[in-house]
Parts: C-alpha cells; structure tokens; sequence
C-alpha cells in the first residue's frame, strides 16, 4: 500500500503489502484468541485511557503524516487528535459507571400468575468487530475512532480495514494503540490493522467475525452490508453510507437573517473541503426577495472560499463529474460554479439552483437527491409551503435535517418551526434548529445515524450508547447464585447501576 499526496498525486511512500485471505484469517483468529483478556471492566478502561495518552503522545508524529496524505490541514487534524482521545476516555467513563450493560435482577415470584422464575440479565460482547476506516476522518472515524473505541469499550477485539487514502496515518495509530495495550498487561492483537479492498471482502465473510461498523459510500458500504446478510450466518452490520442533510428556511428566518444564514450556509459546505458525511447538500429557500437576498449572501462567501484538494485523485474526478451531470438537468443554474480550482488538483466551492417543483416530480432531477461529495450544494427554491413540503416528501434517510425559522415562529408551540420538524424528524437522527448540522459534538444525548440510506441501522456511531451496537443480552434463569455473573447477583457486589424487581438501584 502506497502513501499519497493528494496536493501533487504523488507516491510518499510504500507503507505496507496488501493483507491475503490468510493474513485476514491470521489476524482474526488472533483478535478471537484475545477475546477472553478484555473481559475485565476495569482492565479495559485503563486501556482506554492508555491508549488515549499514546495517542497524544504521538500526536506531533501522527498529524503531520495524517495531513500529508488527507491535505486537511494540520489545525483541523489537532481538533480531529483531541476529539479521538476524548471518546477514548469518554468510553472509559462508560465502563466505570456500568449503566451500558443494563443489568436487570427479578426475583422469582410464585404467587403470579403464571409464576414469575428468577431471571436475571445483562448485556455481554459479540465478539471479534470488523472496523472499516473512513476516508474524510483519519482519526475519529478510522483505526482509533469511534468504532474501535465503542468496539474494545464493549469488550470486543477488532480487526480494522483501513482506508487507503491514509495507510500510514493507519500504521501510526495502530501501533500507538498496541502500545497501550500492552502497558496495562493486554495482548496487542485485541487490535489489529490489515489492508486492501480483498481484505475488506475476507474481512466481513470471516466465519469468527461477529459485527462490523463502516462509514463511507452508498455503493461500497451496501456491497459489505450485502456480504454480511448473505453469510450462512448473517452478522449486524452498521454501516453509515450516504446523507443529502436538507435544510428548509422559512420565509420569516430568510427575511429575518439572510446574510447570516447565507454565510453560515457557506461556511457548512466549504468545511472540510464538503467531505464532511453532515455537508448540507439539499436547501429549501423560499422565492422572492428575502430569498434573493440569502443567495446573494451565500454566493459571496463562496466565491470568496479558497479552492482546496479532496482526499484523493478518484474522489475530484466523481466531484468534478457530479457536478457536470447537475449542471446538465433542465432548470438547474449554477449562480457560483463549483468545479475545478485554479491550482492543480484542486477544486473550487459553488451552488446550484433549481425550482422545488423539479425535484418533486419523478425523473431525471431525482439526482439532485443523491449526495455530492465535495464543495457544493443544491439550492431548492420553492414557492410555498405546500410545494416544500412536496420536496420533504420524497427525501430519502439523512443523518441530519435543518430547520431555520422566524423568531416568530421559534415560539409557536403549533406554528411554522413545529411543523416542519415534524416534517423532518421521520428523515433524519439529528435534527438541527437554526445552526448547520457539520461538527458532531461527542456527548451521551448525540445520535449520529439515520433511516437508510444514512445508515443500516437504528444505532448511532458517535456517543455514549454506540457501545450498544457490539453487545447481546443474556437472561439466566433460576441460576444458582455461584454460577452467575457478579453484575447479577444479589447484594450488588459490583455497585452496578441496576432495575432490581422493578425499581432502580446503585
């Protein structure tokens, strides 16, 4: 696996060989064989921790090589660093509290009807987690990301695929969280890192691989999501694919805020470079002049937006070519166009417009729902609430969807801003209330997921409760105390969180 520049398209270095059958086999069989040292709550919240102060320290090292092969910029990889070793932590914090495993104690009641036998139950890990690295988050979203650290959090060793935008970034943190595992007495194989697009297909058929997380393409994700139904024993795959993120203003907010909304709007879509999975990629703006008013704003800010490289060669070529495929649909202008930048290997921030009514009608301008991954975004200018509406209607899954409304409309129980969250909620995970939805705060009450085709799953992949994803409940029943697990046995032993015939303790 080679190292690229995406600035020059030129070869950094030769970081490692692409991963066989056998090599995926060896390391899975490995990560299975150190299933039983993670089964310690508090060995793997000093790991956790552990690794997170690797990583930071590694961090002078690490960024560096991350920015040279993703060009994301040193200061937004230094946020993307702490952010990583946070949600180590913040999983540590998890297991400490122990709430996560839902331990739930009934005594035997006889006199029900029927009887009541003791049951008891508690949530235990799947085993060996398959993780597929993503392209845009090097970091918080690939070997030592969310996945991993809800993954080990929950007491499953993981195989990661990384991604081949950033092997060495891959290596770096690979080994950064084998360091750690190893100061506080784990094997290093509780994490392993193999390459390669054969690697992924043997990775998520393996017959001891329990679950698996991805985050990136509609069509790459589905193909792994399909692989794993199609198992002669199907696994959970949680995949986060694809997300337009819409966003409606209302008339009121746009008379109200149309410069502030127009350059926060740009703002949200140049982030990044637009590679971020919660880029708005779909605006509602009401016609007329309050309308006119927010483009102008917007247009400004993204004319003045420097051109920027993407993650690699392929993904400006699909920008480059999506862009053009838009710009060809009957009624669709581009009042700033995005396409390539003045300097090589670049690519320059844009909108399109079209009328709302074409996006409603079914055709070739159903296009314009499907993301575009890069600097752009399409404009939807309706004339009414009813036409918007229309537009709501035929919205596929998102992660987020976007409201801004009228300081009016903001206190009205059963106004303007009410309905249309009522509108957006079944569409989206997040729903976001005059503000943009890029930048997904790490806190026990996020949800970073959505109805397909932003997610295969109802789990979120940021959070607090992602740790649900990699665990199975188990019920024993009328089990000699001996034989059950501390979390369940009378007295609390542990000093657990838990619902004891009915009422909550610890």
């Amino acid at each position: 696996m080679w190292s690229v520049d995406p600035r020059t398209g030129n070869r950094r270095e030769q970081v490692t060989e692409e991963a066989t059958a056998a090599d995926v086999d060896a390391a899975v069989r490995a990560a299975h064989r150190a299933s039983d040292s993670l089964a310690d709550r508090a060995g793997r919240a000093a790991f956790l921790r552990a690794a997170s102060a690797e990583l930071l320290a590694a961090q002078g090292e690490i960024v560096p090589v991350a920015d040279a092969e993703t060009a994301l910029g040193a200061a937004r990889l230094d946020g993307e660093m702490a952010r990583t070793a946070a949600q180590l932590r913040a999983f540590a914090d998890e297991l400490d509290d122990g709430a996560y495993l839902g331990a739930t104690v009934d005594h035997a009641d006889p006199e029900r009807i029927p009887p009541l036998p003791d049951l008891r139950r508690v949530k235990m890990p799947l085993g060996v987690v398959a993780v597929y690295a993503a392209s845009n988050f090097p970091l918080a979203f690939s070997v030592p990301g969310g996945d991993t650290a809800s993954a080990l959090a929950a007491g499953c060793p993981v195989v990661v695929k990384a991604h081949p935008d950033h092997p060495a970034t891959s290596q770096l943190c690979a080994a950064a969280l084998r360091r750690a595992a190893a100061s506080v007495g784990l094997p290093a194989e509780v994490l392993t890192v193999v390459h390669g697009f054969d690697a992924g297909i043997a990775l998520v058929e393996h017959p001891l691989v329990a679950a698996a997380g991805f985050t990136g393409s509609v069509r790459g994700g589905r193909a792994l999501f399909d692989a794993a139904t199609a198992r002669p024993r199907p696994i959970p795959f949680h995949g986060e694919l694809g997300s337009l993120n819409p966003v409606v203003v209302t008339e009121q907010a746009a008379d109200e805020r149309p410069d502030e909304i127009g350059a926060g709007l740009a703002g949200s879509v140049t982030q990044g470079t637009g590679q971020f999975c919660v880029k708005p990629g779909l605006v509602l703006v009401p016609e007329g002049a309050a309308g006119d008013g927010l483009l102008a704003s917007l247009g400004e800010a993204l004319t003045a937006a420097p051109a920027g490289p993407l993650l690699d060669a392929r993904m400006r070529e699909a920008f480059l070519a999506g862009v053009h495929r838009r710009t060809e649909l009957e009624g669709v202008e581009a009042p700033v166009a995005a396409g390539e930048g003045a300097a090589e290997n670049t690519v320059a921030a844009g909108f399109l417009t079209v009328p709302a009514r074409r996006i409603a009608e079914p055709g070739p301008h159903e296009l314009l729902l499907e993301e575009c991954f890069g600097p752009v975004t399409v404009v939807a200018r309706y004339r009414d609430a009813e036409e918007a509406g229309a537009v709501l209607a035929v919205l596929p899954g998102n992660l987020t969807a976007t409201v801004h409304v009228g300081s009016e409309e903001a206190r009205e129980e059963k106004g303007r801003g009410a309905e249309l969250l009522a509108r957006l909620a079944p569409l989206a995970g997040r729903l976001v209330v005059d503000g943009w939805p890029t930048g997904v705060a790490v806190a026990p009450a996020q949800h970073h997921g959505g109805p397909y085709p932003a997610t295969t799953s109802t789990s979120t992949s940021v959070g607090a409760t992602a740790i649900e994803r990699w665990l199975r409940p188990v019920a024993y029943q009328n089990t000699p105390e001996p034989l059950l697990p501390p979390e369940l046995r009378d007295g609390n032993p542990l000093g657990l969180p838990r619902r004891v015939d009915g009422r909550r303790e610890g």
